[in-house]
């Protein structure tokens, strides 16, 4: 079974875009059935930056826990180091290099290296130094991404 793990653009767009949670509940329903078949997950650092809102997506991921936003162990802190030997060795910025170790995805990065999870994510890749990219990295780091 193919499993995935879900970068916080893809809640926020299904929120804003596509499945309101007034308007198509049944796709927040299918994500934690999905989720209880372990098919579906995202970080827990995906799930603090969608708590700190103050909307129906914050409520939700709220309820959630780490049930869906999974928490960090001793091989996803292993693979951390990975993720970020490649960050720091392939000419991006200090900037976009401290950025990118700061917010979720690298932590989502490491989790996906450490459980073969495909990565799911708005992203395009990009040949930018300024900003490190989800699929960029995914690409680099032999990660399955979509």
């Amino acid at each position: 079974m193919t499993r995935y793990l879900l970068d916080a653009n893809v809640f926020i767009q299904a929120k804003n875009l596509h499945y309101g949670f007034d308007f198509c509940p049944a796709f927040w329903e299918w994500l934690e059935r999905k989720n209880g078949e372990e098919s579906v997950a995202s970080v827990e650092m995906v799930g603090s930056e969608l708590a700190a809102g103050e909307d129906e997506l914050t409520n939700w991921a709220k309820r959630q826990g780490e049930k869906f936003f999974l928490p960090r162990d001793a091989k996803v802190l292993s693979a951390y180091g990975k993720v970020t030997k490649w960050v720091t060795s392939n000419g991006y910025e200090p900037a976009a290099i401290s950025t990118f170790l700061s917010v979720a995805d690298s932590w989502l990065l490491a989790h996906a290296l450490t459980y073969e999870r495909v990565v799911v994510t708005h992203e395009r890749a990009a040949d930018t130094i300024k900003k490190v990219k989800i699929p960029n990295a995914c690409i680099g780091l032999g990660i399955r991404f979509m």
